[in-house]
């Protein structure tokens, strides 16, 4: 371990709160970036100190019995049905949003609606089971996807899509299941 390991493991330690004689901790240090240390004590509590210039603030708490329930719930598969009605929400909503953007679309405002659409939809059908499972990949695909042909305004693009996304899709989910 190198002496910026140690020193930043002494001075993690330090900062942590005292417990009790029979809560040693076991460090673990993660040695890719981004920085990632981790310490599991026998009272099934872990903490984890992340980031590039990981510091006191970052930490983060965490209950080994909550992490395991959690890993254990299986989301539900994706619904045909659900997915052509948010996908023509979507549409409806994308549209309409940068249509008002001429400045920036011009005439591509179809094209680069029907990508970020293909690509929503296919996410929809393939991967969404429900809230807890909107991903940004599709989004970020999206922004590429505009850029890569040419077009204007991925980055635009993907933000409204985003945005309309986060704001609806795990809403209507819980509307159309009849879920809480």
């Amino acid at each position: 371990m190198g002496s910026l390991s140690k020193a930043l493991l002494f001075s993690t330690l330090h900062s942590f709160p005292s417990f009790s004689s029979s809560s040693s901790p076991t460090p673990s240090i993660s040695p890719c970036p981004p920085f990632s240390l981790s310490f599991a004590f026998k009272n099934s509590f872990t903490y984890t100190l992340t980031g590039k210039n990981p510091a006191p603030s970052l930490l983060s708490f965490s209950s080994a019995n909550f992490v395991c329930k959690a890993a254990e719930y299986k989301f539900p598969d994706p619904i045909p049905e659900f997915a052509d009605s948010e996908t023509d929400k979507f549409r409806s909503h994308l549209l309409k949003k940068l249509s008002k953007k001429e400045d920036i679309y011009g005439d591509s405002v179809e094209e680069v609606v029907g990508i970020c659409v293909e690509l929503f939809s296919t996410f929809l059908h393939a991967e969404y089971g429900g809230p807890g499972t909107l991903l940004v990949i599709p989004f970020i695909d999206m922004a590429d996807t505009i850029n890569e042909r040419g077009l204007p305004g991925g980055p635009e693009a993907a933000r409204a899509a985003v945005k309309w996304a986060t704001d609806h899709v795990d809403k209507d989910w819980k509307e159309w299941t009849g879920t809480d």
